[in-house]
């Protein structure tokens, strides 16, 4: 049985937390809000409550974990060694829905790494997740808390939906505020590289180090990933996902008649924009689903509710999803396209 504590997501109660934080300590799994999406999170150290978390969440062992911590000073006991860089970028973007990865210390199990020499660390910034790591006073792995290549949960609702009766305690802080996982920023090479997009974006980073440059999502990845989010196909939903480009909601509207038409049940996410341009979809009201994220120009709001929307559909029975993309040069923008890149596939030419 998975038992569930309401906590002011600004305000947490600390009796309250300080259960979690002692489930935590005794190796058991806590999932909880952080501004990106809910974790789950097990004492980093406890190297059977993360087999068990692996287990829980059907987690392959070659995906590793992010390490959430609430201090810098808390990095020398879990990595080799603090560059000047990480004291840089902390002062910037700590806490915050920054990732960094460097080269781990022996502390740190194989578990959490997929056996890599390297560890993936995080400060986050919401008043949940930064007051429960501090009353447990231990470092907490946490993946998003959900069934491993699904939709990542922004709501406690989501997590049970996965989750109920696998993991121990869900700290319900109500949703997350940004809505897509931190940005990943890999520090071990020459040149730091972004692993995943998120929040954080690439001009952001280059304000601090110049030379920072993105991985390419085409590049391919083999044997232990070096950071979560690097899977090609990830995030989905139940149902199959084609993307559009954003310039391309007509194709969209007719590909969602014709398939209602034929009688499939169709979902659609698209952007407030869209809305006349999808207006022929209303004949077949009885089998097309429509969730509008919000406008294009306001990618905030269209992070927060991408994930969710995907399980909303998922839970009207649609059989196919069809999705417009997000155009934009800042992080959200790109995060926005690489989730639902993962998630999906594009439409046949």
């Amino acid at each position: 049985m998975t038992e569930v504590i309401r906590v002011d997501p600004g305000a947490p109660d600390a009796a309250a937390l300080a259960r979690a934080a002692d489930c935590l300590r005794r190796g058991g799994l806590v999932a909880f809000p952080t501004e990106t999406v809910y974790g789950l999170g097990v004492h980093a150290l406890d190297r059977a409550a993360v087999r068990r978390l692996f287990e829980a969440k059907g987690r392959p062992a070659t995906d590793p974990l992010i390490v959430h911590v609430t201090s810098l000073e808390e990095l020398p006991t879990l990595v080799a060694a603090v560059p000047e860089s990480v004291v840089r970028l902390a002062d910037r973007f700590w806490p915050g829905p920054l990732t960094v990865v460097l080269p781990r210390s022996v502390r740190v199990p194989d578990e959490v790494t997929a056996g890599l020499h390297t560890v993936a660390i995080r400060i986050p910034a919401h008043p949940v997740a930064h007051a429960l790591i501090a009353a447990a006073g231990v470092p907490v792995a946490a993946p998003s808390a959900n069934l491993f290549s699904r939709p990542s949960p922004t709501r406690a609702s989501h997590v049970l939906d996965d989750l109920a009766g696998r993991i121990d305690l869900v700290v319900d802080g109500g949703p997350t505020p940004v809505g897509v996982e931190s940005t990943v920023l890999d520090l071990t090479g020459q040149v730091p590289t972004i692993l995943r997009p998120g929040a954080v974006s690439l001009q952001m980073l280059r304000a601090i180090l110049p030379e920072v440059e993105q991985r390419s999502p085409r590049q391919p990845v083999s044997g232990a990933m070096p950071s979560p989010g690097m899977l090609d196909r990830h995030y989905s939903p139940r149902a199959a996902l084609t993307v559009y480009e954003a310039d391309a909601v007509a194709r969209l509207a007719h590909d969602a008649c014709a398939s209602a038409a034929q009688g499939h049940r169709i979902g659609v996410i698209a952007a407030d924009e869209d809305r006349q341009a999808l207006n022929e979809l209303a004949r077949f009201a009885d089998r097309v689903a429509i969730v509008y994220l919000g406008s294009e120009r306001d990618l905030a709001t269209v992070a927060s509710r991408l994930y969710a929307s995907m399980r909303e559909l998922d839970a009207a029975g649609v059989d196919r999803i069809l999705a417009r993309s997000f155009h934009g040069d800042d992080g959200l923008a790109d995060a926005i396209r690489d989730r639902l890149r993962r998630a999906g596939v594009a439409p046949d030419a």
